[in-house]
């Protein structure tokens, strides 16, 4: 079903609790992660370190857990080129709060494009172009000039100048979450254009791919 941005809110991570340690990732659709003890429950936002690149820095919501495991949803780790047996282990830290950015006017997305490498043989007229990854994601956010002291405000100006990696939570009017590691950079001197009210911007810089988890 079609959706339009009415309703749309934004979160940014405010607190984590402390790092877990990670001593085993599986290979699966979806992968169980060993943490001794963890004590997240299912639907708790993580930040994963890993030695899995693919996986290092991303932020997942908790599937289902057992006492010293858990499932992380939507997390494939089938291909053993990308996620080598037994080399995934790291740390996992929950995102223990999130604070709503208010006053939002407007948001946009760049990167997160196929970026691509052209190239040719002397004995051929035609060119080649194949893939190379994507380009980092990289979100903005528009906001009323005088949401200044906002508690969301203030988190952004404070996470600006420590530039610490947090997370960015869009959630849509259905449900339908999306997650970007990243870090922030707050631009706090208002646009002014006639017509308009005053604003500011505020750019997320993301540290590896978001994932989108579907409404419930």
């Amino acid at each position: 079903m079609a959706s339009v941005p009415t309703g749309t809110t934004f979160w940014i991570a405010s607190t984590f609790a402390a790092a877990k340690t990670v001593t085993a990732i599986s290979n699966a659709a979806e992968a169980v992660v060993s943490a001794t003890a963890h004590s997240f429950v299912a639907g708790d936002a993580v930040e994963m370190t890993s030695g899995w690149g693919r996986l290092n820095r991303r932020v997942f919501e908790v599937k289902s857990v057992t006492t010293d495991s858990f499932v992380l949803s939507g997390a494939d780790t089938t291909n053993l080129n990308f996620f080598p047996a037994g080399t995934g282990a790291g740390s996992v830290r929950k995102v223990n709060a999130f604070q709503q950015i208010t006053q939002v006017t407007a948001a946009s997305s760049s990167g997160g494009d196929p970026q691509t490498v052209n190239y040719k043989y002397l004995e051929s007229d035609v060119g080649y172009s194949i893939n190379d990854g994507f380009a980092a994601t990289q979100y903005q956010l528009t906001m009323d000039a005088d949401a200044i002291g906002t508690a969301g405000y203030d988190l952004l100006k404070t996470l600006t100048d420590v530039q610490t990696d947090t997370c960015l939570k869009m959630m849509s009017r259905s449900g339908a979450r999306l997650y970007l590691p990243c870090t922030v950079a707050l631009n706090d001197v208002p646009s002014l254009n006639d017509g308009q009210i005053n604003t500011v911007t505020a750019v997320f810089n993301g540290n590896n791919r978001p994932i989108r988890y579907k409404a419930a």
